[in-house]
């Protein structure tokens, strides 16, 4: 048996050493969230200002774990981002706040450039002076895009007089650094959270902490039990696509793009539902994108979070669709560039990015000729969903190679590559992969009420079948997902 010195050797070594594959997914972080979640219960319900800064500081062990020495910046980024507004709403009003307002929010987006673009900006100098200097990589800091985006929404608000100024240190801080939404989001506003964290709660309504746990089983079915399955293969493809079939390659991108799905949806779930736990409610990010049946309402539906986020604080500001047709193309082809750039500092973002913004604008166009007089019949729907959902994946293409030489090859394999025969042997070699994937596919024909009945229901059930529940999906994910655990794609984000 591990004597006293081992345990704690070990209990040592794990509160001060990092870990870039934490996440609300992994074993390490859901025994040590069990541990903190007693402790935060007992706190909650007799000592509830404390209960602020124990959060805070287990947020601040989290970001340790996930990011070593650069978890600083989150801190230095809450204090002075702080600080700065509410210096801000001092000054007076006009120009000086106006300045004062571009000032911190150059101030809040300075170690975003840094780390995130510094190295594609020389890589384009020194491609356009044609030297061989060649930048040292760069490591990005886990989660700086969400909480860089978060300190400039409320920044924003509290200049527009959408949020009072009054907000207290210690409950800005909770907002900024709460760990649920640390590693990917989603982006929540001031608005959404802060009131909560301002307004004391002895007790969490039980609705509310089994809609959590609900969300955490969602989010480990899709998560741990799909994307990280799936995964595995469409690793194989987008690596090496010179080695697989027309038929292989194909299967590859759909593949990804189920993937992508159920590991951001179901990071969000898990997100949303440990908020839950605590008692806080925040907004869903995903509202069954696949079911679009255009590229409009696909980014009404996928990562709504960072959909409103440019639709707020970047396309309104531009002018929106107020100042004619032509300016409010150009206004879909910033934001969806800067959504690409904001995604990662490289060209296949920056193309996927143009890519969305084009087919934003085609749909737009389309409308103005007429698209909206068509029938709305269950044939235009099918048709308007194989057109929306084929174009979403083949952008998606851009969106995970490496660079354009993968893309190119992936295009030809499909292009020219793809046979019956090849269709045949992909079932015989890869029956159950493929199952997963339609399957998958076809869980995103669910209608949004029948979803909802299933929550419910769940919700409603006794104690004994809710434990049932989690207790065999946990089970599941350490049966089948031991081997494939992948890291969150938007962790990289």
């Amino acid at each position: 048996m591990m004597d006293i010195t081992q345990m704690t050797t070990a209990l040592f070594e794990f509160l001060s050493s990092p870990d870039r594959n934490w996440s609300l997914s992994t074993f390490p972080f859901m025994v040590s969230f069990l541990i903190f979640f007693a402790i935060y219960i007992g706190i909650n319900r007799y000592r509830q200002g404390w209960t602020k800064v124990y959060v805070i500081l287990f947020s601040l062990f989290f970001a340790f774990k996930a990011n070593g020495f650069l978890m600083w910046l989150l801190p230095i980024t809450t204090i002075s981002s702080w600080y700065l507004t509410r210096y801000m709403m001092r000054l007076r009003r006009g120009k000086v706040r106006r300045i004062g307002l571009v000032f911190v929010l150059l101030t809040e987006l300075l170690p975003l450039l840094y780390y995130k673009y510094t190295n594609f900006t020389l890589e384009i100098i020194h491609e356009l002076l044609r030297s061989n200097f060649s930048p040292e990589k760069m490591l990005l800091p886990i989660g700086i895009s969400f909480f860089t985006f978060q300190a400039i929404s409320y920044t924003v608000d509290v200049y527009k007089g959408r949020y009072p100024k009054s907000a207290e240190l210690i409950d800005y801080a909770f907002y900024l650094t709460f760990f649920p939404l640390f590693i990917a989001g989603p982006i929540t506003r001031a608005e959404v959270l802060l009131p909560q964290v301002q307004t004391p709660k002895d007790k969490v309504e039980d609705n509310l902490v089994y809609k959590g746990l609900w969300l955490i089983i969602c989010g480990l079915i899709k998560k741990a039990l799909i994307a990280d399955y799936i995964a595995q293969y469409n690793n194989i493809v987008f690596d090496a696509p010179a080695t697989q079939t027309g038929f292989g390659t194909l299967m590859g991108v759909l593949g990804f793009s189920v993937q992508i799905y159920f590991d951001f949806a179901g990071y969000s779930d898990l997100a949303i539902g440990v908020a839950a736990l605590m008692g806080y409610e925040l907004k869903e990010n995903f509202k069954f994108p696949y079911q679009s049946l255009n590229l409009t309402e696909f980014w009404h539906r996928w990562h709504i979070a960072l959909s409103t986020w440019f639709r707020d604080y970047l396309y309104i500001p531009l002018g929106g669709n107020k100042k004619g047709e032509w300016r409010t193309y150009l206004n879909c082809f910033v934001v969806m560039i800067m959504a690409g750039l904001w995604h990662g500092a490289s060209w296949m973002f920056v193309v996927w990015g143009l890519l969305h913004g084009f087919g934003l604008v085609v749909h737009k166009s389309c409308n103005k000729l007429g698209l909206k007089r068509i029938p709305d019949n269950k044939y235009t729907k099918s048709v308007s969903w194989l057109i929306t959902f084929s174009y979403v994946m083949f952008t998606w293409i851009f969106f995970r190679a490496n660079d354009f030489a993968t893309v190119t090859t992936i295009f030809s394999n499909i292009i020219y590559g793809v046979s019956l025969s090849d269709a045949y042997r992909f079932l015989m070699e890869y029956p159950l992969w493929l199952a997963v994937v339609l399957i998958s596919i076809e869980l995103q024909s669910v209608r949004v009420a029948d979803y909802n009945w299933l929550e419910r229901k769940f919700v409603n059930s006794s104690w004994i079948v809710k434990l049932c529940v989690f207790a065999f999906v946990m089970q599941m994910v350490i049966n089948l997902s031991y081997h494939s655990i992948q890291p969150f794609i938007y962790k990289q984000f």
